[in-house]
């Protein structure tokens, strides 16, 4: 079971969101091979909309780190998006990558796998916002969502029983391939959605057209 951690806080190792995210590792067990990326040691810039990764897919012209981490993100089992809450939202660092995978969204790219999310904040409150956004990120995407723990910085291993069991279930969601009939028929609501785009757009997104002719979608 290959699981990637993706911590967005500027703190790195220091950062309490990752405290709370590594009870999540944790709780996977043994077995798990859990991979931490911290989005502060990388170069990520904005997306520009060019659509050239939908002309041809995963291949951005822009010269930086994103590829390679897209590319771990599609060798992975399962997905971590361990965050704080920035004004009831994700950081801008994870955001910039999130819209630099707008091949994922085309593409249903993470279908098949499963996503959870950890986020802290000074007050813990509307925590539930940026959950809700990962759990959305995720389904675009084609994942399933395990589900999502959130805490006050200040009051944090409070929340550590809760991260250990969600990193529990994160491992059997993934081991046993559970399927949660309402997002699947949500995924396949927004499959439908882009078929009839793919439609209209295959003589220019070339690359994406060709994998949803490859996956029998069309």
């Amino acid at each position: 079971m290959k699981v990637l951690l993706i911590s967005a806080s500027p703190r790195r190792a220091k950062s309490q969101t990752l405290a709370l995210a590594q009870q999540v590792v944790q709780g996977l067990g043994p077995s798990a091979r859990a991979e931490i990326v911290h989005l502060r040691d990388l170069k990520i810039d904005c997306c520009t909309h060019c659509e050239a990764c939908h002309v041809a897919s995963m291949r951005c012209p822009i010269k930086d780190d994103v590829t390679p981490l897209l590319e771990k993100m599609l060798a992975a089992d399962g997905i971590i998006l361990a965050t704080p809450n920035y004004i009831n939202q994700v950081t801008g660092s994870l955001k910039v990558l999130l819209d630099r995978s707008s091949h994922f969204i085309h593409c249903k790219r993470l279908l098949g796998k499963y996503l959870c999310g950890v986020v802290s904040s000074g007050s813990g409150t509307q925590d539930g916002l940026v959950l809700d956004y990962i759990r959305y990120y995720g389904r675009v995407c084609g994942a399933q969502y395990s589900g999502g723990v959130s805490a006050c910085a200040y009051r944090l291993e409070a929340a550590f029983p809760e991260a250990l069991n969600l990193g529990r279930k994160f491992a059997r969601d993934i081991g046993t391939r559970r399927r949660y009939p309402a997002q699947l028929r949500l995924i396949e609501k927004g499959k439908a959605h882009f078929r009839t785009i793919m439609e209209m757009r295959k003589g220019h997104w070339k690359e994406e057209y060709a994998y949803w002719q490859t996956q029998g979608w069309l």
